[in-house]
């Protein structure tokens, strides 16, 4: 079997192999973290920048009310977004027409057939 053939041998691994193992491993989960607080921190930039233009706008909200919009909300409004942009567009025929140009003879329309002579058609 060749699983029972797989074996690990620890001596070849080398100081330089596990420096880059523990990089990598560390990046991993560097970037990771930083994702994390980025989508922890955005809606709180959102959520300060609403309250700063609706303070402008003259309108007061309760600091303690959540302006978090619900998905079910946020998915009809880009179903609408999406319906909308697409009606906007014209429709089409869909029919697609194709017609031969009769071009006239060239000398190079035929160097094609002299350059190996198995893609010559055959003579009628």
């Amino acid at each position: 079997m060749l699983i029972n053939e797989i074996s690990f041998d620890p001596s070849a691994v080398t100081g330089l192999a596990i420096i880059i193992a523990s990089v990598g491993i560390l990046v991993v989960f560097l970037v990771l973290t930083i994702l994390y607080l980025v989508y922890y921190i955005i809606p709180k930039i959102i959520n300060i920048n609403i309250r700063k233009k609706l303070k402008k706008a003259g309108r007061h909200i309760d600091e303690s009310k959540d302006l978090h919009i619900e998905s079910d909300v946020n998915a009809a409004i880009s179903l609408a977004l999406y319906m909308y942009l697409n009606e906007i567009h014209d429709e089409e025929s869909d029919v697609i027409t194709i017609k031969q140009a009769n071009r006239s003879y060239t000398p190079w329309s035929s160097k094609i057939y002299s350059t190996n002579p198995y893609h010559r058609f055959p003579q009628k």
